[in-house]
């Protein structure tokens, strides 16, 4: 059992980052505050991703399906599926990601030359 601050937790980019394997937890998230504008490259995950706004409005992209998602929608990514989302709002966009593996992988995914490589923020 741990109990731990969100201030503990790294933050990268536009997130703190929780890493299941290093708090005995089978699953990794990302906690979210991203400025308007904000948002990853289009990526993918050997797992699924559950991600729920809590705050703001995001327009996420899941395959070939974009949709603006507010404050109270919860976005279900399957596997091996390339997504991501933007803040496209005027407010801070608070999210958290909640990955199905302890540990976070992210391949981007270059759609144009069918090209994947590792990314992190």
């Amino acid at each position: 059992m741990s109990f731990i601050n969100l201030d503990q937790l790294p933050f990268v980019g536009m997130s703190y980052e929780f890493a299941g394997e290093t708090q005995g937890a089978p699953f990794s998230a990302y906690i979210v505050k991203a400025k308007p504008g904000q948002g990853p490259p289009l990526h993918k995950h050997p797992y699924v991703e559950v991600a729920f706004t809590l705050e703001g409005c995001a327009t996420i992209t899941v395959g070939d399906e974009q949709r603006e998602v507010k404050a109270g929608g919860i976005v279900v990514i399957p596997a091996n599926t390339p997504h991501r989302f933007v803040n496209s709002g005027n407010t801070l966009l608070r999210q958290i990601d909640v990955h199905a593996s302890p540990n976070s992988s992210r391949r981007t995914y270059d759609s144009r030359c069918a090209r994947q490589y590792h990314w992190r923020r």
